[in-house]
């Protein structure tokens, strides 16, 4: 199946709740209306619940406890209240996935969402004119391989056993098999969710960087962050990273691999992380 027949398919790509697209579109204004994104999630008890969660932990360490919607955003930031937005909405969207290992997968998300953050914070002189979130990216990069696994479920089984879901050459085999990658398929989910378009073109050029006439380093940064993670829940050893370091990459952002490793985030994401994630 070519890649617009799969966009296409009725069931590959999930429709995101309709609450979390009002109010993430009011959160990409130049102005954003707060008292309208409050009344939009006051009327979801559990993205609520969430807020308030992360408002009234130790992190913020505030002497009063944070009651309501407006006075979590005004804790947590336009940011993070986004991004938690949008985590919550995909884990909603993806709840089973064929036989993919979903906790895995929000593993591999959110420790690749962490260092490309990471990264993007060690060569922020890169970045100058990039308004995307590097952490945002990293948690939504993965998403085409879910909708492969929906859309092209015997195609997918096939590529399973010849190739593991998160083996650093998956995008690879992808592509040699057909034609396109989870990259590109998750560019097409990005933009049905109408997610911002510098968003859409790191992840559809992040598989491979620096060709295809591309010159985006957030990209570059993603494929360094999505190779060290995958190589992580592969279990590749020092010989293997090696072996496999992206050199096209790290000679563009002038990476070495001691560096990238020296940049794994203090914490991997936590059973706690997962939860958090799975639930929504």
């Amino acid at each position: 199946m070519d890649l617009q027949r799969l966009l296409e398919s009725p069931g590959a790509l999930p429709s995101i709740p309709r609450v979390v697209a009002l109010a993430l579109n009011e959160l990409d204004q130049e102005a954003p209306d707060l008292m309208r994104v409050s009344a939009l999630l006051a009327d979801e008890p559990v993205m609520t619940a969430r807020l308030l969660q992360v408002a009234n932990s130790a992190r913020y360490q505030l002497s009063q406890r944070i009651g309501s919607v407006a006075q979590a955003l005004a804790v947590l930031g336009l940011t993070e209240v986004r991004e938690m937005l949008l985590q919550a909405a995909i884990a909603s969207a993806f709840r089973r996935v064929g036989d993919i290992d979903m906790r895995q997968f929000w593993r591999y998300s959110l420790n690749t969402a962490r260092l490309t953050r990471q990264l993007a914070h060690s060569r922020t002189r890169l970045l100058r004119h990039s308004t995307a979130s590097p952490y945002t990216i990293g948690l939504v990069h993965a998403l085409g391989e879910l909708v492969m696994q929906l859309g092209l479920p015997l195609e997918m089984a096939a590529l399973n056993q010849q190739c593991g879901v998160f083996a650093p050459e998956r995008a690879q085999a992808e592509q040699a098999r057909l034609g396109y990658s989870y990259a590109q398929v998750g560019a097409g989910f990005a933009r049905a969710w109408h997610l911002p378009p510098e968003l859409t073109l790191v992840v559809e050029q992040h598989d491979a960087p620096f060709s295809r006439g591309s010159s985006e380093p957030l990209a570059g940064m993603l494929h360094m962050a999505a190779w060290r993670c995958r190589a992580r829940e592969t279990g590749y050893t020092e010989s293997d990273l090696a072996q496999t370091y992206p050199e096209v990459a790290a000679l563009a952002l002038r990476l070495q691999l001691e560096e990238v490793l020296s940049l794994d985030p203090v914490a991997w994401a936590s059973e706690t992380d997962i939860d958090a994630m799975a639930a929504g």
